[in-house]
Formats: C-alpha cells, sequence, structure tokens
C-alpha cells in the first residue's frame, strides 16, 4: 500500500511540484535570455548614437576647415603679409574649436605628406579628415600650440584589474581628429591643416555620454559611461574612480582588448569596467594608416539590471512557493479519504496471511467505488474461510493415508534394495568363483613343473648352484607366492572354504619383498618410488602374503595412474588411533589423483576408472584382507596434487 499511496501522491503532486517548477524555469530562462538580448540591443544602440556623433565630429572638423581655406578672407590674407597670415589662422582656430592649424606649402606638403596620409591626400588636392596618432615629438611640432598639446596628452597610466601587464608608466601620444585641405590661391598653393586633440577632451566625451545617456531624473534611468581609448588607454572618460575623479591612464580588460584590438571585432557584452560590471560595446577605430589604434566604448552599469533579473526571480519562487503551500495541504486532505480505507484492506489481508483468516475490514464510510470493493473482500474472506475449514479436514484425512501407504512403501523398498544386493553379490561371486577354479588349476599346474624343475637343478648342479643360489631361492619364493596367491584368489571367491593363518608382520620387510615383484611396472611407467620406513614402526598381526597382495595392489594402481613418470612416495610409522597402538602405511602417488564424485566408489566391488582394464576388485579385496586384519584402509587426494591411500593395523599384542 504504501507503493499505492506513493505512487497516487506522485501522479497529483508531479505536475504541481516537477512540471510547474520546469516550465516556470524554462520561462524564467527564456525571458532572462529576451532580457539580456534587450539589454545587448540597447548598447548596440548606445554605441551607434556614439559612433554616428564622432563621425560628426570628424565631418564637420573637415568642412569647416575646407570652408575656411577657400573663404575669401583666407584668400585676401594669403597674398599679404606672413605675420597677417598667423595672426588669421590663430582666430579661426579658437572659433572653430580646434587645438591646432596651420599652413604648408605645396613643396613642403608633398615632403610631409610621406609621414601623414591625410597630408598626402591634400597635397594630391583632395580634403582628408581621419584619426590620427601623434607622438610627443609630432605634438611639440606643431606651430604656436604644440608644446601645450604635448603636454596636455600625457595621461599616467594607472595599475588596472585584468588588464595586460605593461612597463609603461604614462602614455604620451596623442590621439587627434586630423584633417587636410588643399589651398590654391593666386600665385600660393599649399594645404591647410587642423586637428582636435582628443586626449583629455572631457567636452567631446561628455557630449557623447549626454547624447546617449539623457538623465530625465526618472527613477530606474541607465547610469551610462562613454569613453575614449588610445590602445587600451583611457584618454577621455566619464568612468569614476572616485567620487569626482575620472578613470583617466586606467586600462581595458585583456579579454576586451584581444576581441576588439587584436581581432578587429565589436564587443557586446558584460565587462568589467575599471571597478563594477557594465553592459558594454566596444568598436575599434581605425588610422589613416588603416590600423587600429584606438577603442569608443559605450555601456551601462550592470547592477541595477541584475537586482531587477534577481528580484524577478524571487518573485516567481515565492508565487511558486504560495501555490505549493495552499494546494498540497488542501490535496493531502482529499487523498487521506482514499488512502484510508485502502489501509485498512492492507492491515486486514496481511492479518489473513498471517493466519487469521477471521480478519475483515469492516464497514467503509465511502460510498464510492472503493466501498463497493471494501464489502466484496469481507465476502470474499468469508468464502475463503469456509474452504479452508474444508480443505484442512481433507488434508488431515488424505495426510493419514499418504503417511499409511508411504511406511508401506518405505519396508517394500526395504527389502527390494536388500534382496537386490543379495542377488548382485551372489551372481558376480559365483561368476568369479567358476573363473577361479579354472584359473587356479591352469596356474598350478605351470607352478608345480616350474617347482619340480627348480628341485632337478639344485639337484644337478649341486655345489655349483652356489653362484645363484639367490635367484633360485627367489624362483623358489615365488613359486609358492604364486600358489599363494591362487589360494587366496579362491578364498576371496569361496571364503567359507579357507582358514586364515596370521602371525607377526614387519611391514618394512614385506614392503621390500613387494617392490622386487613389481619391479617390471614401475620402471615401465618411468616411476621414482621413495622409501620412508621409520624404525619404530611396531609389528602387526596379519597374514604376510595378505599384506603383500593389499601392497602390491595399492603400488601397481598407483603406476598405472602415474601413466608416464612420476614419484611414488611410501611411508610406514607408528600411529596410534582411538587409544589403540598401531602402523600406518601411507602410499601417495603424484598423478591426477581421484574425481572428487568417485572417491566415496573406489572400495565398491566391480568399480573401476581404467575401464576395459580392471576387474574393480584390488581395492575391494584389499578392504576386506585389511579389516579381516582389524584394520583400516582409507584414501584421500593430496593438496598438492595425486592420490593417498592409508592401510592401518593394529600393533602386536604381548
Amino acid at each position: 500500500m504504501t507503493s499505492v499511496r506513493l505512487r497516487l501522491l506522485i501522479l497529483a503532486l508531479l505536475p504541481l511540484v516537477v512540471l510547474m517548477p520546469l516550465l516556470l524555469l524554462v520561462a524564467i530562462n527564456r525571458w532572462s535570455a529576451n532580457y539580456d538580448s534587450l539589454l545587448i540591443t540597447n548598447v548596440t544602440s548606445d554605441l551607434r548614437i556614439a559612433n554616428q556623433y564622432l563621425q560628426r565630429i570628424l565631418t564637420t572638423t573637415g568642412t569647416e576647415v575646407t570652408a575656411l581655406a577657400r573663404s575669401l578672407n583666407f584668400d585676401a590674407v594669403a597674398q599679404g603679409d606672413p605675420a597677417d597670415m598667423s595672426a588669421f589662422l590663430d582666430t579661426n582656430r579658437r572659433s572653430l574649436g580646434l587645438d591646432f592649424l596651420y599652413y604648408l606649402p605645396l613643396p613642403e606638403a608633398r615632403r610631409r605628406g610621406v609621414d601623414w596620409p591625410v597630408i598626402d591626400t591634400a597635397a594630391k588636392g583632395r580634403p582628408a579628415t581621419e584619426i590620427d596618432i601623434f607622438s610627443s615629438r609630432d605634438l611639440e611640432n606643431l606651430p604656436d600650440t604644440g608644446q601645450s598639446l604635448a603636454t596636455r596628452a600625457v595621461v599616467p597610466l594607472v595599475s588596472t584589474r585584468a588588464a595586460v601587464p605593461t612597463n609603461r608608466r604614462v602614455e604620451d601620444r596623442g590621439m587627434v581628429v586630423h584633417t587636410a585641405t588643399p589651398v590654391s590661391t593666386r600665385g600660393r598653393e599649399g594645404i591647410l591643416v587642423g586637428g582636435i586633440l582628443l586626449n583629455r577632451n572631457l567636452d567631446f566625451i561628455d557630449t557623447i555620454n549626454a547624447l546617449v545617456y539623457r538623465d530625465t531624473g526618472r527613477t530606474g534611468d541607465r547610469q551610462g559611461t562613454a569613453t575614449l581609448f588610445l590602445e587600451d588607454v583611457r584618454i577621455s572618460t566619464n568612468v569614476r574612480l572616485f567620487a569626482d575623479e575620472r578613470a583617466l591612464g586606467t586600462r581595458v580588460s585583456a579579454a576586451v582588448r584581444g576581441t576588439v584590438l587584436d581581432e578587429g571585432q565589436t564587443w557586446l557584452d558584460s565587462a568589467f569596467v575599471v571597478n563594477d560590471w557594465y553592459i558594454s560595446a566596444y568598436q575599434p577605430l581605425i588610422d589613416s594608416f588603416g590600423d587600429r589604434v584606438g577603442m569608443l566604448y559605450v555601456g551601462f552599469l550592470q547592477a541595477p539590471f541584475d537586482a531587477a533579473k534577481r528580484n524577478a526571480y524571487l518573485l516567481v519562487l515565492a508565487a511558486f512557493l504560495i501555490v505549493l503551500a495552499v494546494s498540497a495541504p488542501l490535496f493531502l486532505r482529499l487523498a487521506r479519504t482514499i488512502f484510508a480505507p485502502l489501509e485498512r484492506m492492507t492491515r486486514t489481508m496481511e492479518r489473513v496471511e498471517a493466519g487469521h483468516l477471521d480478519a475483515r475490514i469492516g464497514p467503509v464510510a465511502a460510498r464510492d467505488e472503493i466501498g463497493t470493493v471494501a464489502a466484496h473482500l469481507d465476502s470474499l474472506l468469508d468464502q475463503v474461510q469456509e474452504r479452508d475449514r474444508a480443505l484442512r479436514a481433507w488434508n488431515d484425512a488424505l495426510n493419514a493415508r499418504v503417511e499409511a501407504r508411504t511406511a508401506e512403501l518405505r519396508e517394500a523398498n526395504a527389502k527390494l534394495e536388500i534382496t537386490y544386493q543379495q542377488l548382485v553379490m551372489s551372481e558376480k561371486l559365483a561368476s568369479i568363483g567358476e573363473i577361479t577354479a579354472g584359473v587356479a588349476h591352469e596356474i598350478n599346474n605351470p607352478a608345480a613343473v616350474i617347482q619340480g624343475n627348480l628341485d632337478v637343478i639344485r639337484q644337478t648342479l649341486g655345489a655349483g648352484s652356489l653362484p645363484v643360489i639367490t635367484e633360485l631361492d627367489l624362483i623358489d619364493r615365488q613359486v609358492g607366492r604364486i600358489s599363494a596367491i591362487v589360494g587366496k584368489l579362491l578364498q576371496f571367491a569361496r571364503p567359507g572354504e579357507f582358514g586364515t593363518f596370521e602371525e607377526d608382520v614387519e611391514i618394512a620387510s614385506v614392503l621390500r619383498d613387494c617392490l622386487v615383484l613389481v619391479d617390471h611396472v614401475v620402471a615401465k611407467a618411468g616411476v621414482t618410488v621413495v622409501i620412508d620406513a621409520q624404525p619404530d614402526t611396531p609389528l602387526v598381526r596379519i597374514n604376510p602374503g595378505e599384506l603383500q597382495q593389499v601392497i602390491i595392489n595399492l603400488v601397481t594402481n598407483a603406476a598405472q595412474a602415474m601413466k608416464t613418470g612420476g614419484r611414488l612416495a611410501v611411508t610406514t610409522h607408528a600411529e596410534s588411533r582411538e587409544g589403540h597402538p598401531g602402523a600406518a602405511l601411507i602410499v601417495a602417488d603424484s598423478g591426477p589423483g581421484i574425481p572428487e564424485d568417485k572417491l566415496a566408489l573406489v572400495f565398491d566391488p566391480f568399480f573401476t576408472t581404467k575401464q576395459g582394464e580392471g576387474t574393480g576388485l584390488g581395492l575391494s579385496v584389499s578392504q576386506t584382507l585389511i579389516r579381516q586384519a582389524g584394520g583400516l584402509i582409507t584414501a584421500r587426494n593430496r593438496p598438492e596434487g595425486g592420490a593417498e591411500f592409508t592401510v592401518w593395523l593394529p600393533a602386536q599384542v604381548g
């Protein structure tokens, strides 16, 4: 029910808590982008006005100087005394608002035109007006007012945050509105040159600011600034460092310089201006040589507009929170009328699942679909409880019948299993008994012939048999061994017809005899045999032939398991088990080991891992012989690899 409640809440609150904020966020972002675009549009318009005013200054200056050069007064003065010309030009310079005005004869104008394209154009007969950068020496060399202009042009540089680092201390060059017009009078040809120094020309920059950002006295007017840059240095500005100090000598940021002066693009974006952020527009200024020598800037303070945007965000957020605070509790109250009956149903079903079939939902106040479902559910629970009673009765009866039949089947199955095992063993032993009689007869006859001939050899050779007496004795013993093995085979097949003869046996001695018999098997497999017979190994009570049969079987199996090379370790030592002293014989090989799922079956009769090569009786017979002697034989896989068989026999008593 928690998941149903959660899903209902999500379905109801998703439009209010998630979708509405997303829509508001998209709308606010769109509005913010449009708002920023509008600010950029405004500052673009401001820059256009400032540039138009600068172009008007250039045009007006050129037009006024051209008009003066073509006036009758200038023509009259040009025919008179040169001293009168100087006074005439000085008077007109002041009346036209120029910082310098002088006349150059045509030959000198042509020489000066090499350095100044404006003068060169005028010398060729066309008026020209451009912005040019004059060095301090150029300003000093201007007639009459040159020295004062050079002094006025000097602007100490002020360290500015985010500007390109520089080692310069002052800016002594001058940005000049440079105009020249041809003069053609009777008998005198030349050019008239004039100009305005823009360094510290505060009237010029304040006029731009007044045109662009008119102060109407209304709250919310843009707080605008305008600046003229010589390269990246402010040479005329109304940007303030302090209340009454203009930011002359401060420099533009490296980002703006790179975009405007280096790349020649117009900057239309937010920029850090001296000590605050402004919505800014920067335009490169080109001199008469076609080089970018400065910038014209207009901008207005960004902070009021950021505050307006922030207030708008807060207003929208507050409105959303108010709507959420009013609508969410109302919805939750309405939703509780749905959740309460559903929760009662859930608790009832949990009690039924716990085994309380008498649990019921009871009357529900709701008269809608939920109330109908609750009533139907109670009716279904009544039917379930009744059917449960019937099923329990049938189950008890059925269980009684099943238990009775199961007991009968278990008893019959046990009898069948015992009978089957007896039948299998009887069949196997009967087959072995039939085969053994023939095998014993076929083996005993050659063995008797060998034994008889061995006796003939001893008698014939007499004392001459001494050099081979060891070999003859060994043949004698092995013929007896053959007879004993045949007897043991018959004993395994027909155990009731043979008796056993036990004696005190030294395991190490029997082990050495066995290794002589299986030497050909070990050599053929390329196996290295390592014997570790501890001297404290006690004597054990067992038939030596039986122990020899067990050892031969274990060694042969190990050699065959290793196939092509390996290491066979045979160890004997004293070992007590359950308080009884005894001796242990351990046969460990370095072969692949025994599969884990076959380990418990290795001592079963007829079980073999060498299909087609063995009968599967070796380990079964060995286990039988060891158990008859009161011992125990076990098998395991070694951690380092290979199989390990351990034979434990009780020690001799008395």
